[in-house]
C-alpha cells in the first residue's frame, strides 16, 4: 500500500506553476506545470539564475521581508515563448531569503485592467444614461400626472407603480453619464467599511453574520468616502443575493496590505501601485461561466430580475477612485471574492 505522500509528489502535483527561488536569486525546484510553461525540465533550471529564465516581471517592487505581484503581465522567458502571466512571489516563512514564485495563466483573473472593449462599453452606458434621461423621463412625468388625474383605481396604481419603477431604473442609468472627476482625500477605510456592513445588518442581511478578517495596520487610502461606501454596499447586496439558495449562507470582508500590487489601468499604460486591498466574499455559486468575463459590463446580470447596473457602477466608481475591482473564484471549497484595489495615500 502506498504511504503518504512526500514533499516531491505533493509538490509536483500543485495545480499551478511554482517555481522556488534560494536567497542566492538561483531556481532550487520547479514542479511540472512550471516546467510545460517555461518549456525546460527542472534538472535544466535547477542551480540557474532566476532572471536568465524567468526575468522578473516590470512593474514588481520587492521589499525587504515581502513578495510582490503583478497582474496580467506579458514575461519573455529565456528559453520558451511569451508568456501572459499573473506573477506572484511569495517568501517562505522561516527561511530567509527563500521565495516561491506561482504564475497563473491571466485569463484566471477577471477584472484585474480594463480593457478597450469594457472601456468602450461604460463610454457607450454614459451616452445611454444621458439620452434616457432627456429623452424618457420627461414623458414619464407626464404619464404619471396624467394617470393621477384620472383618480384612484386598480389601473391607475398599476401604471403609477411602473413608470416609478422605469423612472427610478432611469435614475440609477444617470449615475453613468455624471463624468465630473471625484474629488479624494485621504481616508481610514474602516469606519466607511464599517457603516456599510452596519447598514447591511440592520437590512436585506439581516439575520446572516458578516464575519471580518482585517488587518488592523492599513495607512489611509486615496478615495472618496461616499463612492467607497456605495462600492461596499452594493457588494454586500450582490452577496446578499448570491448566498439565498445557499443552506448555510456565509458572507465576509477582508483587508490586507499588498506589497508590491501593480497593475495598469489600460492597456499601453504604466503599472500604477494599488496595494490596499478589500475583498467582499460569499459563499454563493459565483456568476455563470458565460458571463464572468463580462460581470461588469453594463447591463450584463445573472440573475434573472437584475438589471446589470450594480457592478458596472462598481466598476466605474473604482476606475474615478483610480483602483480597480476583480471578480474571483477563490478557495477549498471555493467561494466568490470581489476584491478591490485602491491606491494607498501619500505620507
Amino acid at each position: 500500500m502506498a504511504g503518504r505522500p512526500g514533499f516531491a509528489e505533493l509538490f509536483t502535483a500543485l495545480p499551478v506553476a511554482v517555481v522556488v527561488v534560494d536567497p542566492d536569486d538561483r531556481i532550487a525546484h520547479a514542479n511540472g506545470l512550471a516546467e510545460e510553461l517555461l518549456n525546460l525540465s527542472e534538472r535544466v533550471m535547477q542551480g540557474q539564475p532566476l532572471a536568465a529564465i524567468l526575468p522578473p516581471p516590470i512593474g514588481g517592487d520587492r521589499r525587504d521581508g515581502h513578495g510582490f505581484a503583478v497582474y496580467d503581465t506579458l514575461i519573455e522567458t529565456r528559453h520558451g515563448p511569451t508568456i501572459r502571466v499573473d506573477f506572484v512571489e511569495a517568501m517562505i516563512a522561516d527561511h530567509p531569503g527563500w521565495r516561491a514564485i506561482s504564475l497563473h495563466p491571466a485569463a484566471a483573473s477577471r477584472g484585474l485592467g480594463h480593457s478597450a472593449d469594457r472601456a468602450a462599453s461604460a463610454r457607450a452606458a454614459t451616452g445611454a444614461a444621458a439620452m434616457l434621461a432627456h429623452e424618457v423621463k420627461n414623458p414619464l412625468s407626464g404619464i404619471r400626472g396624467a394617470a393621477q388625474l384620472i383618480g384612484a383605481g386598480e389601473l391607475t396604481t398599476l401604471i403609477i407603480t411602473e413608470v416609478d419603477r422605469i423612472a427610478a431604473l432611469i435614475d440609477r442609468m444617470q449615475d453613468f453619464s455624471d463624468t465630473r472627476a471625484l474629488p479624494l482625500a485621504a481616508e481610514n477605510i474602516y469606519p466607511l467599511i464599517g457603516h456599510a456592513r452596519s447598514l447591511a445588518l440592520a437590512g436585506f442581511a439581516r439575520g446572516i453574520g458578516i464575519e471580518e478578517r482585517f488587518d488592523p495596520s492599513l495607512p489611509p487610502a486615496l478615495i472618496n468616502r461616499d463612492a467607497l461606501t456605495q462600492i461596499v454596499i452594493n457588494l454586500l447586496t450582490n452577496a446578499r443575493e448570491a448566498v439565498r439558495p445557499v443552506r448555510e449562507p456565509r458572507l465576509a470582508i477582508t483587508t490586507a496590505y499588498r506589497h508590491g500590487m501593480a497593475v495598469s489601468a489600460a492597456p499601453g499604460r504604466p503599472r500604477v501601485p494599488l496595494p490596499i486591498e478589500i475583498c467582499v466574499i460569499d459563499n454563493g455559486p459565483g456568476a455563470p461561466a458565460d458571463i464572468a468575463d463580462n460581470l461588469f459590463d453594463p447591463f450584463v446580470s445573472g440573475r434573472r430580475e437584475g438589471q446589470g447596473l450594480g457592478l458596472a457602477l462598481v466598476d466605474k466608481l473604482m476606475r474615478d477612485m483610480g483602483g480597480i475591482v476583480q471578480y474571483a473564484r477563490e478557495g477549498h471549497p471555493e467561494m466568490t471574492v470581489l476584491r478591490l484595489l485602491l491606491p494607498r495615500a501619500a505620507s
